[in-house]
């Protein structure tokens, strides 16, 4: 979840009353956020640097709130957001109406896209932020804003970007183009000289901040880059902004640009930035459009910041909420969580809300998400404890914790291991040759420990082992689960198989003593023993596979089928994963007995 760090006071002078730690703590559940931790900027600051108490450091002893929100609430990155949602929802305010400034389309500022962006970032949405009064609060919630998005839902700046501008620096209409870095010429924010843009990114990677952003757009041969009317670059995005039009607490106009690959994503960014801060506006909560002209002649106004209407029924709401609400209740509920709600009757006189979702809950996408905001308004606690209606389990779930159980009287303990595995230890490392149709190999691993999905369970069982080798001996454990392998026929080209493995792990293990558990796990699957070639019940016959003693080792056929083998594991397995005892193992697939 993101955390949002604000001032204690400026947050309770915005809210109109102060509260204690506990009061705001419990404030915080019935809303559905978390007060993660209290500190100071001093403590963040050493905690930061890793400085001792003592030390003499910068910064001030103001109480910061650390607080934890929904990761899909982007309203709630910033204090603004944070205290509208709050006094909405304690019933001090009302849910801002948010609006379009009256201009004629004649008088809108333009933003032409050219067909060069499509093979870049081929989407821009503008707004323009007019009065608006920036105090140093204001200010450095502002750029933080931004940085939260562009952690969040923009992906680190590969879905959007957001560029800030100082409107009364530069002159529309603008265009959006995508140019060969060689023609981009600017000074970028906080730099004194002029960059090209090829020779900009050999700069910025030696920067802390920038550097992580190059990569999206450093092997194209044309990058982004917005001018306006005079040719004065804007933003050279994802990147950086023009030193031109920074804005700074002077800015009176602010010109919003968002570019992006994916509309809808920029389309909630740029709404929330001018939701978030219209209220600081001469005329507020009033956000002026730009228009949009793409190069297929279409052109759009943007920002869209009418709400749209959901319809969702009253019994639906109760039945995912849990409780039995009344349709007046349900209708206050929802206004806390800024949802406007107008009941109505559907045809088979079932009631219904028309329930209007503004543009700064880009998160209520489905009826239940409606439901959960009735939750969160009634309160978690207050929803009647119900035991869940039983749901069949699966065939298969069902005879693996049967399989469980009896395996537990055996006297042999559960583990639970990784389902991915390094390569080695799938292959090399138990005897085995990859043919290249069994393992399914991981595109890109983070770690050389989880390269392959395992393609059997007998990895896993011996590294835990290993691990517990000073465990008093006989260690005997045992894993049910699930094994994948390569499987042409199915549409995603693997298919999954539940095995049952077993290991004897001890100074007098021995092929009879796994042979026995054999024995056990059919007789509680009441499959019985029969003779070579008979297809009504299992036998068992040599088998020569690599990671067992020759000899010590043998298959086990089901119904004519091979299902599974166990025996003695082979020394040099035993070597490559560094267990000193003997071991006897089992493996087989559980599925055939169903």
């Amino acid at each position: 979840m993101p955390t949002v760090s604000v001032g204690r006071d400026i947050l309770f002078q915005a809210l109109g009353r102060t509260y204690t730690q506990d009061e705001f703590d419990e404030l915080c559940f019935e809303f559905g956020i978390e007060l993660d931790d209290v500190t100071t900027e001093k403590a963040i600051i050493r905690k930061e640097k890793h400085l001792k108490e003592e030390d003499e450091i910068g910064g001030n002893e103001e109480i910061i709130y650390k607080i934890d929100v929904p990761a899909n609430r982007y309203d709630l990155l910033c204090l603004e957001g944070l205290v509208q949602s709050l006094r909405i929802f304690l019933g001090i305010d009302s849910v801002p109406k948010y609006k379009l400034a009256d201009i004629g389309k004649e008088s809108m500022l333009k933003m032409h896209v050219k067909p060069e962006t499509s093979v870049i970032r081929p989407f821009v949405v503008c707004a323009v932020l007019r009065g608006i009064e920036f105090n140093e609060a204001r200010y450095n919630s502002f750029i933080d804003l931004q940085d939260k998005l562009h952690q969040n839902i923009c992906r680190r700046r590969t879905l959007v970007a957001i560029g800030t501008h100082d409107l009364d620096t530069i002159d529309g209409p603008f265009t959006y183009e995508a140019l060969p870095p060689s023609e981009i010429e600017f000074k970028p924010l906080k730099q004194v000289e002029t960059f090209k843009a090829d020779k900009l990114m050999e700069f910025y990677k030696s920067d802390l901040k920038l550097k992580k952003y190059l990569h999206i757009i450093e092997d194209s041969p044309v990058y982004p880059v917005i001018y306006d009317r005079n040719r004065t670059v804007l933003s050279l995005p994802p990147i950086i902004n023009g030193a031109h039009s920074a804005i700074s607490l002077k800015t009176k106009n602010v010109f919003i640009e968002c570019t992006a690959t994916d509309l809808t994503k920029a389309k909630i960014v740029l709404n929330t930035m001018v939701t978030m801060f219209s209220v600081y506006c001469k005329q507020k909560f009033e956000v002026e459009p730009v228009e949009v002209t793409y190069p297929d002649g279409k052109s759009y106004i943007c920002p869209e910041l009418s709400p749209y209407d959901m319809k969702v029924s009253l019994s639906y709401i109760n039945r995912i909420a849990g409780v039995s609400l009344e349709a007046n209740k349900v209708a206050g509920l929802l206004n806390k969580m800024q949802l406007h709600a107008e009941q109505s009757v559907s045809k088979d006189n079932e009631c219904t809300f028309i329930v209007s979702v503004p543009p700064t809950r880009s998160d209520v996408l489905h009826a239940c998400d409606v439901a959960e905001d009735v939750a969160i308004a009634y309160g978690f606690n207050k929803i009647p404890k119900r035991m869940p209606a039983s749901l069949k389990p699966l065939p298969l779930n069902q005879f693996s914790d049967l399989i469980r159980t009896e395996i537990a009287l055996c006297g042999y303990t559960e583990v639970l291991t990784w389902i991915l595995c390094s390569y080695k230890e799938n292959f090399a490392m138990l005897n085995r040759k990859d043919d290249k149709s069994t393992a399914v190999v991981i595109g890109n691993p983070r770690s050389a420990d989880f390269e392959v999905v395992r393609s059997s369970l007998m990895a896993g069982i011996l590294k835990t082992a290993a691990h517990n080798k000073d465990h008093p001996k006989p260690i005997k454990i045992f894993e049910v689960g699930d094994v994948t392998v390569l499987d042409e026929l199915k549409d995603v080209g693997a298919t999954n198989h539940r095995q049952l493995a077993a290991l004897y792990c001890g100074a007098t293990s021995g092929f009879e003593l796994i042979h026995g558990l054999v024995d056990r796990i059919m007789e509680v699957t009441g499959t019985p023993f029969v003779s070579a070639g008979d297809n009504t019940g299992y036998y068992i016959e040599r088998s020569d596979e690599p990671e067992f003693l020759s000899g010590r080792q043998a298959s086990i056929i089901y119904k004519g089928k091979r299902i599974g083998t166990f025996g003695i594991v082979h020394p040099q397995v035993l070597e490559n994963f560094d267990i000193p005892d003997p071991c006897s193992f089992v493996e087989l697939n559980i599925e055939s007995f169903l």
